[in-house]
């Protein structure tokens, strides 16, 4: 998949959900309960099957310290997420908490998360990644724009932020690529440290969206979730399949 392919799927994915809350209801949040199911169970297959296999295979047999690197991954999305009220999992209820008041905090803390998510797109699963990526940054976006509307910000300067943090996913991406190219300088020998980092942050998130329970939910749409979590490992699984030996 060319650089250019990559870049415009991971705006358009992010800006389009972020601006959709202009134009439809934001009670409703099954559809994209769903389909935050899928990417969850999308990402944890792929970090899982592809992701963690590639980064020990880049890294030296005999240190072991890579362990420790996935750790503080999923030790800096717990305190990300102190930061964003859990948005990047599509929860909007906790708009109404900072209603008026512009939320700098949640909006810092997405944007590192968002740059973060970019980096293992230099690696060999650029297709696969770029798919499950895109579908989570539906209702992160969506999530995002709902808050956004509930402080006095104009209908512009919201989509000017959301601009922002769609962006945020491309640019983890550049750097990760020249990084991983040697194009910054001898920072690319830390390169299967960062993707270590990045792997923890993957896990916390599809974890969280895997397990979190959702008491309101009536036992109908715990049978779709439950659909949509089993057809994202199947086609994880079916990437893994054609694409076995990718490094």
């Amino acid at each position: 998949m060319s650089a250019v392919a990559i870049i415009t799927i991971l705006f358009v994915s992010a800006f389009t959900s972020g601006v959709s809350v202009f134009f439809v209801k934001r009670d409703n949040t099954r559809l994209l309960k769903l389909v935050l199911s899928f990417s969850g169970a999308y990402l944890f297959s792929i970090t899982v099957l592809h992701l963690i296999p590639e980064v020990y295979h880049i890294h030296s047999a005999h240190d072991h310290t890579i362990g420790l690197f996935v750790l503080l991954g999923f030790l800096l999305q717990l305190g990300l997420e102190q930061l964003s009220h859990g948005i990047e999992h599509g929860h909007i209820h906790h708009s109404e908490k900072s209603h008026g008041i512009f939320p700098l905090g949640i909006m810092i803390s997405l944007c590192l998360h968002a740059i973060l998510e970019g980096m293992p797109l230099a690696g060999s699963q650029q297709g696969a990644l770029t798919f499950g990526i895109a579908l989570h940054h539906v209702p992160a976006a969506f999530a995002l724009g709902s808050l956004l509307l509930n402080t006095s910000l104009s209908k512009k300067n919201i989509t000017l932020l959301l601009t922002v943090f769609a962006l945020m996913t491309p640019l983890g991406y550049l750097v990760s690529k020249a990084i991983s190219s040697g194009g910054m300088g001898h920072i690319d020998q830390y390169f299967d440290r960062i993707m270590a980092v990045v792997i923890g942050i993957f896990l916390h998130i599809s974890t969280t969206i895997l397990f979190e329970s959702g008491s309101a939910d009536h036992h109908k749409f715990n049978k779709r979730k439950m659909i949509a979590v089993i057809l994202g490992i199947a086609v994880s699984l079916l990437n893994f399949l054609v694409h076995p030996h990718a490094h």
